[in-house]
């Protein structure tokens, strides 16, 4: 079986963020510019390969590592892989689905910028969710409207990361989306596609980098 590679893109919160958290409403989309892409292999054990810049355990010298860690962190993307994998385990033991021993290796690359609000880290949990319900076979068992909330529980339950619905629900979704998270909602979200000029208009985007 030949590799899959899964890509998602970061998140601009237009309006309403971070209302998400407290049941409001908001308008998100997507941005090409950025990006974070999770490779699955096939393999005898199931691995995770550590990026080399932002999952460093080796260094020349102490100098270095004072310098790299406030920098890159020091908990990169691989716990991010991991705990996905455990959820995406997990959600389907609830559902009653027995899935086969076959092991993979998972890595991962990200040029969205660190701690700049673009949702990096929900982008490598989703590609890397993404790859998985490939590799099993199970798009069936796991639709889209379910995606978000099993998204969530990654970082929130599994890592203790205050996060929120909304960079999952656009990440699933993709597009420019308006989204409700009023208690009402069943799945903790309602969502509808936005059709705007601002779409095919020029955004210019400041963050810290």
């Amino acid at each position: 079986m030949p590799p899959i590679t899964k890509r998602s893109y970061a998140r601009i919160g237009l309006l309403g963020n971070p209302s998400d958290g407290y049941n409001g409403k908001t308008i998100s989309l997507l941005i090409s510019n950025f990006h974070a892409e999770v490779t699955l292999r096939p393999h005898v054990q199931v691995c995770f390969e550590p990026h080399p810049t932002l999952d460093m355990l080796q260094f020349d010298t102490l100098d270095s590592l004072a310098h790299t860690c406030p920098r890159n962190g020091y908990c990169g993307g691989v716990r991010l892989l991991q705990a996905c994998c455990k959820r995406f385990f997990d959600h389907m033991e609830l559902k009653d689905h027995k899935l086969p021993s076959k092991g993979f290796t998972l890595s991962y690359t990200t040029n969205i910028p660190r701690q700049s609000g673009l949702s990096g880290s929900s982008a490598i949990v989703c590609a890397a969710l993404n790859c998985l319900i490939e590799y099993f076979g199970v798009e069936n068992l796991l639709p889209l409207e379910e995606r978000p909330k099993l998204l969530l529980s990654v970082e929130q339950d599994e890592l203790g990361i205050t996060a929120g619905l909304q960079d999952r629900v656009i990440q699933v979704l993709g597009g420019m989306v308006y989204m409700d998270f009023g208690k009402k909602h069943k799945l903790g979200f309602d969502a509808k596609y936005v059709q705007s000029e601002i779409i095919d208009s020029k955004l210019w985007l400041g963050y810290a980098d």
